[in-house]
């Protein structure tokens, strides 16, 4: 079959697509994805045929970090927000022309268009103008529900969700409106999520039950079209882990610190503040630099800094790990069973941070936040036994990376077959 997946954001959020096209390649299947720019090399090295889609990640993730912080730590600052508004805005815009112009040629002739959870909206277009089924792919419950904003009562964080949605639509409606004038198809009347539902797409949930409880209960209406994986990762080996590994046996387990795709403000203060907090607590720190550049930073003898590590590897031999909750980096913490702090940055991430809580395997905080007393007063807390057991505890009932991925392979060949021969 002709496969074709696109997904789109930083690294977390192309790697569970990657992991599962390279799954479907090797099943025999022709398959192709369109990432970012930035990304297509990623995919290559994974081994599959990539095409660049939307803007570079660099284009706009200092913009994207920017507005949250500004958001939630300087919300006053009603000129900053509508700037930084204006700006993520249009950079939305531009990436929706283009993604669609890229779909719109790579799926022509597609027996399946398998989209990632971010730009969902120009792809059900294409597929709708093409005439090919679509399924996607999410790494958090984005569709109403009573059980991602556990803040709230059920009913009222349903209803929250719906009008999220409804206003996400609205605001994209005009680029959206000119795609599908573009195309040929008429204008839409409501929201992407409801169409893409009323297809009867499939809807593959890439993360596990345990994160979420009653979810399944909750959507047992839709437990055909919206079954859990668990998180999709490659669990990809990199040239420092020997040296970390290494580092990590020569020493006392470490607290691991990352930030992921996201640069941090001031690496130095950064460092500095992880740095004092280790000392005081008497423990050494490994410092997965990610996005950020620690070289002007200043050294310390008890922390080490390296690039990109495999998490699946280093995180059972840290004692715990502290990083900004994205879904990816969060699961393998949680599959690691060591204790977590969240210190989140962007407006999505406090949805995972949520988990830690709830889960009882650590805690969160807004990164801006952060000092050298809060984390220390975090650590301490969540490195007592209580939060030790509880972590080991959830690591057991967490989804086998190899399974999530073979799992949401054969869904994904069942759904394609069973829309050809339908």
């Amino acid at each position: 079959m002709k496969l074709v997946l696109a997904a789109y954001g930083t690294r977390g959020d192309i790697e569970p697509s990657v992991a599962v096209g390279r799954e479907l390649l090797r099943r025999g299947h022709d398959v192709r994805i369109a990432v970012p720019p930035d990304l297509v090399g990623f995919a290559e090295t994974a081994g599959l045929p990539a095409v660049p889609y939307g803007l570079d990640t660099q284009a706009w993730v200092g913009v994207y970090r920017d507005f949250w912080t500004c958001f939630f730590g300087e919300f006053w600052k009603v000129r900053k927000l509508r700037r930084l508004w204006r700006e993520m805005w249009d950079l939305s815009d531009q990436a929706w022309k283009q993604m669609s112009t890229v779909l719109t040629s790579l799926a022509e002739g597609a027996d399946l268009l398998f989209v990632g959870q971010s730009y969902q909206e120009p792809a059900a277009n294409v597929a709708e103008y093409l005439g090919i089924p679509l399924a996607t792919l999410h790494n958090t419950p984005t569709r109403p529900n009573g059980q991602l904003l556990a803040t709230l009562p059920s009913p009222l964080a349903r209803m929250a969700m719906r009008l999220f949605d409804w206003g996400g639509w609205r605001m994209n409606k005009k680029v959206e409106d000119a795609q599908r004038r573009e195309l040929g198809l008429p204008k839409a009347t409501g929201p992407t999520s409801r169409r893409i539902i009323q297809r009867g797409s499939l809807e593959i949930q890439a993360f596990d039950e345990v994160c979420f409880p009653g979810l399944a209960a909750e959507w047992s209406s839709w437990k055909d079209t919206r079954p859990f994986v668990g998180t999709l990762t490659m669990q990809l080996e990199t040239e420092d882990d020997a040296d970390v590994t290494s580092w990590i046996a020569d020493g006392p387990p470490p607290i691991c610190f990352g930030f992921g795709s996201m640069p941090v403000h001031s690496p130095s203060d950064t460092m500095e503040m992880i740095a004092g907090a280790c000392a005081e607590l008497g423990e050494r720190a490994l410092v997965c630099s990610g996005r950020t550049d620690y070289s002007a930073a200043p050294h310390f003898d008890h922390v080490k800094v390296v690039g990109a590590v495999n998490y699946a590897t280093v995180f059972p031999a840290c004692r715990a790990a502290v990083h900004h909750g994205g879904a990816g980096t969060l699961a393998a913490s949680l599959r690691a069973g060591v204790p977590t702090l969240v210190l989140w940055i962007d407006g999505a991430q406090p949805v995972w941070a949520s988990r830690v809580k709830r889960l009882k395997v650590g805690i969160s905080r807004h990164f801006s936040t952060a000092t050298r007393e809060t984390i220390v007063a975090d650590l301490r807390r969540i490195l007592t036994p209580e939060y030790v057991t509880r972590a080991h505890e959830v690591a057991a009932q967490m989804t086998k990376p190899a399974e999530s991925v073979a799992r949401t392979a054969d869904l994904v060949e069942d759904y394609a077959r069973s829309r050809i021969f339908s």
